[in-house]
C-alpha cells in the first residue's frame, strides 16, 4: 500500500490533493455482478431484504439506482461509470445510510446541506470554487425534481458523517509523511541525454541455429489461431456506374446537403497584401466542384445498387435452402456469379480483402456450417456476400512457414539487447566524463562521437515533482526514485527513445514537523487513508448482507 501511494503521489502530485475526497466517493465501488444474484432470470425471488430495501423489487432497485445516479452527478463523477458500477454504488449508499440509522445520526440540517452544496464538483467553476451561476442553472432545470435532489443531498451529508466516523483519523506513519514530502518537494536540477533508437543499427548476424533456438523458445508467439476458410461473391460498384444517369437538380441537391464535403479549390494566385478579400460566390464554388459532386453521387447510388443485389442473393440462398458445396456453385453459375476464394481469416477480424467494418466482423461471427452464407455486407468497393467453406482449428506452424517473422523478431530482440548494452556503456562513460569541468552538452557530444550513435542533450531548469515541467517525459521522472546528486541513471527505454538522466543537483526539503508543508501533507494523506478505510468497511457490509440474503447460499 505504501509503495503504491508513493508512486501515485509522485506522478500525480499536482492534482491528487485537489480531487482526493471527490475521487474516493466512488473508490470503493465494487463489481458484485453475478455473485450478488441480482437480476438473474433463472430464479424467482419474492423478497430479498437489503438494509430495508427489497432487491427483488424492481421499484426498490430503480429508486436506489436513481439516487445513486443523482449522487454521482452531484459529485461530478459521472464520466466512465457503467451500469454495474452504478448498481454497486447504489448498494454501498444503502449500507452507509443503514449505518447512519444505527448510529442515530439526525437528518441533515438546512445549513449542513447548504455547506455541502458548496463543496460539490458539479457546481465548481474553472477556478475550482463554488459557482453560483452553475448552481442556479441546475436548480432551475425543469427536468430536475427539487424534492428528490434535496433528499439525496441530505443523504449525502449523513453518508459523509458515516465515512468520517468509521474511517477514523487515518493512521499515517511519520516516515510515510517524510517520504511523500521528499518526493513532492525535493528540488531537482537534471540534464537528459536522449539516445535515438531508430538510428541505432548494430551489425547482427543470424544463423539457422539461432532462428531455430529462438523459435523453440517463443513458439507461443507464432501459433496460428482458429480461422475461417470462405469465399466471397462480390458486387463492385464500378459494375453499376455506367447505368446511372443524374439530373442537374439531383446533383445540386446532393451538394447542398453537405457543401463542406466539396470545398472549392484554392485560387491560382494568392491575394495581394492589402487587396480586399474576394466576395463569396456560391454559384462559382458549385460550378468548380460539380464534376466531383456528380462522381460522388454516382458512386453512392452504385453502391446502393450493389448492396441491393447482394441482399437479393442472400435472400435467394435463404429461399433455396441449398446445402453448402457444389450445389451452391451451380446456383451461382446460373446467375452468372462467381465465388472468389479469400485468404483464411480470424473470426474476430474478418477478411482483410474486404475491409474491417463492424458490419463485416458481425457477419463473419455468424458464419458456420449450419449458416454458410452471410447477409449483404458493405465493402470499400461495393458489397459482398460471404460463403463459409470450413473452420481451421488453431495450429503450430513449422519454422519454415513463419521464418520471415521469426527472423524479424529475432533481429529486433537482438537490437534491443544491444541497445541496452550500449546504454550501460554510455552511462559509464558519461559518469566518468562528468567528473571533469566539461559542460553536459560537450560531454554528451564526445560520448556520442566515441560510440557513433545519435544522442541529444537537454538541460532542465530546477523543478519539484509538485510543480514539474508539463513536457517532462514520465520515463525520465521514473529514474528519479533512486538517483542521487552527481549520478547518471541507467538507460530507460521508452518507445524509440532511450533516456540517461544526470542529476546535477538534488536539494531535499526539511522533513521534520517544523516544515509548514509537513502538517498539510500528513493531514491530506491521513484523509486519504481514512476514506480508504471507510470504503473497505462499507464494501464488507455490502458483501456480508448480500451473502446473508442470497437464496442459493441459504440453501
Amino acid at each position: 500500500m505504501i509503495s503504491w501511494i508513493q508512486r501515485t503521489f509522485q506522478h500525480h502530485f499536482r492534482i491528487i490533493f485537489g480531487v482526493l475526497l471527490a475521487v474516493t466517493i466512488v473508490s470503493f465501488i465494487v463489481t458484485i455482478g453475478a455473485g450478488s444474484g441480482i437480476g438473474r432470470p433463472d430464479r424467482t425471488i419474492s423478497d430479498r431484504d437489503f438494509f430495508g430495501h427489497n432487491l427483488a423489487s424492481q421499484a426498490d432497485m430503480s429508486q436506489l439506482e436513481r439516487d445513486a445516479v443523482l449522487s454521482i452527478e452531484l459529485q461530478g463523477l459521472g464520466s466512465g461509470i457503467d451500469e454495474e458500477q452504478v448498481k454497486s454504488y447504489a448498494l454501498t449508499r444503502a449500507a452507509a445510510l443503514s449505518v447512519a440509522d444505527q448510529l442515530h445520526l439526525p437528518p441533515a440540517s438546512p445549513s449542513e446541506v447548504q455547506n455541502f452544496i458548496r463543496t460539490l464538483r458539479a457546481f465548481a467553476g474553472p477556478d475550482g470554487q463554488f459557482d453560483v451561476q452553475r448552481y442556479d442553472i441546475f436548480r432551475n432545470d425543469p427536468n430536475s425534481n427539487p424534492a428528490e435532489v434535496l433528499r439525496v443531498l441530505g443523504d449525502e451529508v449523513r453518508i459523509e458523517k458515516v465515512r468520517a466516523l468509521v474511517g477514523g483519523p487515518g493512521y499515517v506513519l511519520p516516515a510515510d509523511v517524510a517520504r511523500l514530502l521528499a518526493q513532492g518537494d525535493t528540488k531537482w536540477t537534471i540534464a537528459i541525454a536522449t539516445v535515438d533508437y531508430a538510428s541505432f543499427h548494430p551489425a547482427i548476424s543470424v544463423t539457422p541455429a539461432d532462428l531455430a533456438k529462438y523459435y523453440q523458445e517463443n513458439q507461443f508467439r507464432y501459433q496460428i489461431p482458429a480461422r475461417i476458410v470462405a469465399t466471397t461473391v462480390e458486387f463492385p460498384a464500378s459494375r453499376y456506374l455506367a447505368g446511372i444517369s443524374l439530373t442537374d437538380a439531383e446533383v445540386r441537391a446532393y451538394y447542398d446537403a453537405d457543401p463542406s464535403r466539396f470545398p472549392a479549390p484554392a485560387p491560382a494566385a494568392p491575394a495581394k497584401p492589402g487587396a480586399p478579400a474576394p466576395k463569396p460566390d456560391p454559384a462559382a464554388d458549385y460550378a468548380a466542384v460539380r464534376p466531383q459532386v456528380e462522381a460522388a453521387l454516382k458512386l453512392d447510388r452504385a453502391k446502393s445498387r450493389a448492396a441491393k443485389d447482394a441482399s437479393d442473393l442472400a435472400y435467394a440462398l435463404y429461399q433455396a435452402k441449398l446445402p453448402a458445396g457444389s450445389a451452391v456453385d451451380s446456383f451461382l453459375a446460373a446467375r452468372q456469379l462467381t465465388a472468389k476464394p479469400l485468404a483464411p481469416f480470424a473470426r474476430d477480424t474478418g477478411p482483410a480483402e474486404l475491409g474491417t467494418s463492424p458490419d463485416l466482423v458481425d457477419a463473419v461471427a455468424k458464419l458456420s456450417a449450419d449458416h454458410y452464407y452471410s447477409e449483404a455486407v458493405g465493402t470499400p468497393t461495393g458489397a459482398a456476400v460471404l460463403l463459409w467453406q470450413a473452420d481451421q482449428p488453431p495450429r503450430q506452424p513449422i519454422l519454415a512457414e513463419v521464418k520471415d517473422k521469426v527472423q524479424a523478431d529475432y533481429l529486433e530482440n537482438a537490437k534491443r539487447t544491444r541497445f541496452a548494452e550500449l546504454g550501460r556503456t554510455l552511462q559509464s562513460q558519461l559518469a566518468a566524463r562528468l567528473k571533469s569541468p566539461m559542460k553536459f552538452d560537450a560531454v554528451v557530444a564526445a560520448v556520442a562521437a566515441a560510440n557513433q550513435v545519435k544522442i541529444e542533450a537537454k538541460s532542465i531548469p530546477t523543478f519539484t515533482l509538485r510543480d514539474r515541467p508539463k513536457d517532462l517525459d514520465e520515463a525520465v521522472l521514473g529514474t528519479l526514485d533512486h538517483l542521487q546528486a552527481g549520478q547518471v541513471s541507467d538507460l530507460t527505454i521508452d518507445g524509440d527513445k532511450g533516456y540517461l538522466v544526470y542529476s546535477a543537483a538534488k536539494k531535499t526539503p526539511d522533513l521534520s514537523a517544523a516544515n509548514p508543508q509537513y502538517a498539510q501533507t500528513r493531514a491530506q494523506l491521513a484523509g486519504y487513508m481514512a476514506q480508504a478505510s471507510a470504503g473497505e468497511y462499507l464494501q464488507q457490509l455490502v458483501s456480508q448482507e448480500l451473502k446473508r440474503t442470497d437464496p442459493v447460499a441459504a440453501k
